[in-house]
């Protein structure tokens, strides 16, 4: 058994030939991250296509994700070649449009002046230039480098989500959002949620087409964090926004309660950003990096996410290699059976039912399943599902023996391939419990994924004779069976 902590691995320039796609799955990528914010829909969509192929191939069922830019406020053009920002160096920040230099910073956003005010912190790029309002006026803003640093083509241009006006999702979202959701990926990312209103936006207009990743990158979504996470059906830590937006050595600290709430919850979660940064040129990652992507794993995340290492590094499978041996050692001494413990502690909380996406009837017997595999020695749980959701209803609490997803329903297929140690397996619909029960177990032996011998459980609701594609049906039957 691999790797159970999955790997979301973004596409881009380096790593969109079929040639490369083929590498980064044999290397352990789970999840196809299409970064909306560059380049246009119908590559993307090509992108699609050529996943799809290359998957096929190689016999795994890879889900793609699309992330939605959402609001961007880009300063005006710098000079080619960039300009040297200083710091201690007083710049002046005026709305409209027009080049920017040295001195004077043209911002694309009308209500600039309104929504700044003195002691505002306004950065540049990815919040290593920064700067601080010391005057406003009536047709611009007078600011003080904090820190400086070389500004190039047009940076982004961030001020606090609290005064931001700029809606999310964007209308440009909604768009590339339905366009996405008809091309048949698995999960859209909402970029800068701030509420839970701003997800149910989007689902408006997708539907139960795709799943829905809330990108938690602002103070104003940790502010919201229980209501975003009962409106998503996946959460990502997005810690480069939110590392602008918060105090950065607050980073820390708000990954390990974003990931332990959803957990708890029963909403994966994904990690992201920097993680192997230094990959997108060296051979190896720093000591630092390798102990952030560890710690992730000691955290509980579902899955680690990849940006700039494979959509523009030298090496995209290289990294995601790395990834997976790092992870991999972290996992094996992660204290999983400590969390099981203390979910199956809170689940008996009379809080916790309103807190959690799991119905009662699902989240007692995944419970169940959890406890009866640990003193039976159980070499896999075989979760039947429709919709996935027993499958992610089971990961919550990170058993120790190989977890297994099967579901009739390719696109649920590829989607389990985001919850923490869930192995996706497709299947036919079968009308009773025994049939369903007893081709699960033929399934995973086909596959090698068990052994005759074994001892498994099978969980799984009982189909409906009248509608027996119906989905979210609660987990209702637990069997422990021997394999023959």
């Amino acid at each position: 058994m691999s790797g159970r902590t999955k790997i979301v691995a973004t596409i881009g320039p380096a790593s969109d030939s079929a040639d490369v796609l083929g590498d980064l799955i044999d290397a352990g990528m789970d999840v196809v991250r299409l970064n909306l914010s560059h380049g246009g829909l119908g590559g993307h969509l090509e992108r699609l296509a050529r996943v799809r192929a290359v998957a096929a191939e190689r016999g795994r069922p890879i889900a793609v994700l699309a992330d939605l830019p959402g609001p961007k406020i880009r300063a005006g053009a710098f000079p080619e070649g960039g300009v040297a920002l200083v710091a201690g160096a007083f710049v002046t920040l005026r709305p409209g449009d027009g080049p920017s230099d040295q001195s004077n910073i043209t911002v694309p956003y009308p209500t600039l002046i309104d929504d700044l005010h003195v002691g505002s912190r306004v950065q540049l790029g990815d919040g290593a230039i920064a700067m601080r309002v010391t005057e406003v006026g009536e047709d611009a803003v007078v600011a003080q480098l904090e820190t400086g640093g070389e500004a190039n083509g047009r940076p982004g241009v961030h001020l606090s989500s609290e005064t931001l006006r700029l809606p999310s999702p964007t209308a440009e979202d909604l768009v590339l959002a339905e366009a996405v959701a008809a091309a048949g990926v698995e999960f859209i990312a909402v970029s800068f949620v701030r509420a839970a209103s701003d997800v149910e936006e989007v689902r408006a207009v997708v539907g139960s087409r795709a799943q829905l990743v809330a990108k938690i990158e602002t103070t104003a979504a940790i502010d919201h964090l229980h209501e975003i996470i009962a409106a998503s059906d996946v959460v990502m830590v997005a810690r480069g926004d939110l590392g602008i937006d918060c105090p950065i050595e607050d980073v820390p600290h708000l990954q390990k309660r974003i990931i332990r709430h959803c957990v708890e919850a029963g909403v994966p979660v994904i990690t992201a950003t920097q993680m192997l940064e230094s990959m997108i040129t060296a051979p190896s990652p720093t000591r630092a990096e390798v102990s952030d992507v560890a710690n992730a794993v000691f955290d509980g995340t579902d899955a680690l996410m990849l940006s700039g290492e494979t959509a523009i590094g030298h090496d995209p499978a290289l990294v995601v290699r790395t990834m997976a041996a790092v992870a991999e050692r972290a996992e094996s001494e992660a204290s999983y059976r400590q969390w099981a413990n203390r979910l199956g502690r809170m689940q008996q909380l009379p809080h916790h039912e309103r807190m959690s996406s799991i119905d009662p009837i699902t989240a007692a017997l995944t419970h169940a399943a959890s406890q009866a595999a640990h003193d039976a020695g159980a070499t896999a749980i075989l979760c039947c599902t429709r919709s996935g959701r027993t499958a992610r209803a089971m990961a919550r609490f990170r058993p120790a023996a190989r977890m297994i997803g099967l579901s009739p329903d390719p696109s649920v297929v590829r989607s389990m391939g985001l919850s923490w140690g869930v192995e996706p397996l497709e299947v036919d619909v079968y009308g009773t419990t025994d049939e369903m029960v007893w081709f699960a177990v033929e399934t995973a032996l086909r596959a090698a994924l068990v052994a005759p011998g074994d001892t498994v459980l099978v969980l799984a609701g009982a189909p409906d004779p009248v509608r027996p594609r119906l989905a979210g049906a609660a987990t209702d039957v637990l069997r422990i069976v021997r394999v023959e």
